[in-house]
């Protein structure tokens, strides 16, 4: 049996471009519902500047209110070795950091240049081994940008190559604002990989354009065994125009179990996150799964839960402001 490993962004990437602020005590009440359904590796927050992203401010609160177990892996997003010195002392077991292939979404994002952010990551790299801290990079806009337009293969690997030389745990390719066609992600991954032998590939798609469940099949048959996902749908960059959700992890689930992939994640439990999580929020998620319910099984259950929720019989007429 083929296996993929899920990662969850939902906590971080999810929440952050969220109009609604949830509390510490949600975000930690959040993160231990997925555990719970068999996540494992879960980002958890992002150690960057709480006035451009203010939804990140208590990453260290999260962080000191979480239960330590030796099988959950919480990752902290960090831009800067600032950024890292904190998710350090907050006592994240894995740190993420991204480098832009575009210039111009990098100095949106980041503030400096990608040439800074490749010096950037390879400093924290450096300080992250010899901490004993798990690190990986992120390669975003890696299939296009909303500023420059394509992206050149070729531009991706030669980042690739580079930030290699930091030894991450694995380089992930993010198409941060949903653009990609799953011929580009056939296209893409094999010359990472043909460049990087070895290396462990991640890939981390949006669904702006509806394609993101789509590339995530094209990456799976191209050999990638890990995966990102955000519960119902939730999130998207704060710093792309139009930038709507991640793929809905229940959604990735559903097609991998029917597929016969090994995930080791509860797809019920994790749709019952997914519908604790609107009631937060207070508004409907994008998730299918969610409004369709799963095929063939637990069909009877679910109807009965999603009758005991809100947003179940007419979502447009009970959301909140």
């Amino acid at each position: 049996m083929k296996r993929v490993e899920i990662v969850e962004v939902g906590p971080r990437d999810g929440l952050q471009n969220e109009s609604v602020l949830l509390g510490t005590a949600a975000k930690v009440e959040f993160i231990n519902r997925i555990v719970a359904a068999g996540v494992r590796r879960l980002e958890v927050a992002s150690f960057v500047n709480p006035k451009k992203v203010p939804q990140m401010a208590d990453a260290e609160e999260v962080l000191k209110a979480l239960p330590r177990r030796a099988d959950v892996t919480y990752i902290g997003l960090v831009l800067n070795r600032r950024g890292f010195d904190r998710a350090l002392a907050a006592g994240c077991n894995e740190i993420g950091m991204v480098v832009v292939a575009s210039d111009t979404f990098n100095a949106r994002n980041q503030g400096v240049t990608t040439e800074e952010s490749v010096a950037a990551w390879l400093e924290i790299a450096a300080a992250a081994h010899a901490a004993n801290i798990r690190a990986q990079v992120t390669i975003s806009t890696a299939f296009g940008c909303p500023f420059e337009g394509e992206i050149a293969p070729a531009r991706v690997v030669e980042l690739a190559r580079r930030v290699a030389a930091g030894r991450p745990h694995e380089i992930a390719l993010a198409d941060t604002v949903g653009v990609a066609v799953p011929s580009q992600v056939s296209e893409l991954v094999p010359r990472v990989r043909a460049a990087l032998p070895g290396m462990p590939l991640r890939c981390h798609f949006h669904n702006t354009r509806n394609t993101g469940i789509a590339n995530a099949y094209a990456a799976f048959e191209a050999g990638v065994e890990v995966l990102d996902g955000s519960i119902g749908g939730i999130g998207g960059c704060p710093f792309a125009p139009a930038a709507t959700g991640n793929i809905p992890t229940e959604d990735l689930l559903y097609m991998l179990e029917r597929m016969g992939v090994q995930t080791d994640v509860d797809l019920d439990a994790l749709l019952e996150v997914g519908r604790w999580i609107q009631t937060q929020l207070g508004r409907p998620v994008p998730g299918m799964l969610l409004k369709a319910g799963r095929f063939p099984k637990s069909a009877q259950r679910e109807a009965a839960l999603a009758a005991s929720l809100p947003f179940a019989s007419n979502p447009k007429s009970q959301v909140r402001a």
